[in-house]
């Protein structure tokens, strides 16, 4: 198959909307390098990261994105939903009310990409926007973006590794190796680095209950929950190419009893959990909350992350009006991650 990568330089204030919006388009896959990211990492002094001096203020102060969409064999680019990957196609519009479902040649499907960019620049800060375009093989882009991909500490026990590399750690260390893919989640970003951090402290509160990652995507929350010793996790994920990547990385990490499935959380297997987890974005978050509470025990908790600064009075109110409280709060870089209770 073929692909087409469509290069994106931007600020990193709007790097996350980007990155949304090419979600919503069909990407299937993006690769971001992020300069502050990277400085952040390889300042962090539990980080197991290194670069050579020099290479960070190399990278310049611009975020770059690589988008790739797939190109169909009528010379079509591929955007949009894809349909016949989702349990229920008429329930993604609760989380993307402006998904896509079209092909389109080239021209029309950039000016559709720039266009987007054209919307977030009104309240955003979206830099040079679209460079360019061009087309690859399909090994290119599944591999290139590796070699930005490094082993890192993500809490005071868990390792993150990617599955190619064979590195060595202390006994005491929970390693997860991870395939991230072209799914969203390699625990890079603070979202989910606060997730996994809570999930290490509340995993003993489970006592043997069960627990939900709403949104899987790449599987790492729930991989991390599973390998701390929660015996009873499902991971839901409304793509369908998601579920696939958290399927495969769950069995490199020994874990093929994690129950991966694609949907909503009307479609979770359970009626009651006692931990549940959503690394995704505030407007969601804010959307379910109601429908969150009736699916959490009694004793139960609430971990949501992917909430930015702007937006997190609406998830305190989402929570307050339907009867829930906030435990705890905190804050990475204008990310806020919250522990709810009933």
């Amino acid at each position: 198959m073929q692909w087409i990568e469509i290069l994106i330089k931007t600020t990193e204030e709007a790097s996350d909307a980007i990155c949304e919006m090419l979600a919503q388009l069909g990407a299937d896959g993006i690769a971001v390098c992020d300069p502050y990211e990277i400085k952040r990492i390889i300042d962090d002094p539990d980080s197991l990261a290194y670069a050579d001096e020099g290479y960070v203020d190399s990278l310049g102060t611009d975020v770059i994105i690589r988008s790739y969409f797939a190109e169909l064999d009528d010379g079509l680019i591929r955007m949009g939903a894809k349909s016949d990957e989702y349990i229920d196609p008429d329930g993604i519009g609760m989380i993307y009310d402006n998904i896509t479902d079209k092909s389109l040649n080239v021209e029309d499907a950039i000016n559709e990409l720039k266009s987007r960019l054209a919307a977030i620049g009104e309240f955003l800060d979206v830099g040079e926007g679209f460079l360019s375009y061009k087309y690859v093989k399909d090994e290119d882009w599944a591999n290139n973006w590796k070699a930005d991909y490094k082993s890192f500490r993500i809490s005071d026990r868990v390792i993150i590794c990617p599955s190619w590399e064979d590195t060595k750690f202390a006994d005491e260390d929970v390693m997860i190796k991870l395939d991230p893919g072209s799914a969203f989640g390699t625990g890079t970003h603070e979202t989910t680095s606060m997730c996994a951090e809570l999930i290490d402290r509340y995993i003993k509160n489970l006592d043997g209950g069960k627990l939900l990652d709403l949104g899987t995507g790449s599987g790492i929350l729930a991989i991390i929950a599973r390998k701390l010793g929660a015996e009873d996790v499902e991971a839901i994920d409304i793509d369908k190419l998601a579920v696939d990547v958290a399927i495969d990385n769950c069995n490199i990490n020994g874990c093929p009893d994690i129950k991966c499935h694609t949907g909503e959380l009307k479609d979770a297997y359970e009626g009651e959990y006692k931990l549940i987890i959503a690394n995704i974005i505030a407007d969601v978050i804010a959307a379910i909350a109601s429908d969150v509470k009736d699916h959490m025990a009694p004793d139960g908790f609430f971990i949501c992350s992917g909430i930015i600064n702007t937006k997190a009075d609406r998830v305190r109110k989402a929570i307050a009006d339907c009867g829930m409280k906030i435990v705890e709060e905190h804050e990475k870089n204008d990310w806020i991650a919250m522990v709810v209770s009933r």
